[in-house]
């Protein structure tokens, strides 16, 4: 028996910010989404790379305020392309932590924190 990768569901409230979160700030593609009729809370799935996430307005998916750490293989590269798209409500930092990653974290409009990484998994 094999376990295979995750995929987090984030709470989210609103689309729009949604969108220009994860597809305008953080580059993210929108592979699908769903609503079983017009009017009703929204689900979809973005990506980048390897990296996959589901966005859910649906109640009782998720609780804000989740946290998660993505690796990723040129953390400087992303912290400069996260700092050159002038996102109006974050502004990350990459931070060198006490035990040797360099990391950059950023909240989304919903609470969620997601921490970009350049530890590698053992």
């Amino acid at each position: 028996m094999r376990l295979s990768s995750t995929t987090p569901i984030l709470r989210i409230f609103d689309e729009d910010k949604a969108r220009e979160f994860y597809v305008q700030f953080l580059g993210f593609q929108v592979d699908w989404e769903h609503r079983f009729e017009p009017g009703l809370p929204l689900y979809l799935q973005v990506s980048r790379d390897a990296c996959v996430l589901h966005l859910s307005e649906h109640h009782g998916d998720a609780c804000p305020g989740a946290a998660m750490r993505i690796e990723t293989s040129d953390i400087e590269a992303l912290h400069m392309e996260l700092a050159g798209r002038r996102y109006g409500n974050a502004r990350p930092e990459l931070e060198e932590t006490p035990w040797g990653s360099k990391d950059v974290t950023v909240k989304d409009p919903f609470g969620n924190r997601l921490t970009f990484t350049d530890a590698v998994s053992t």
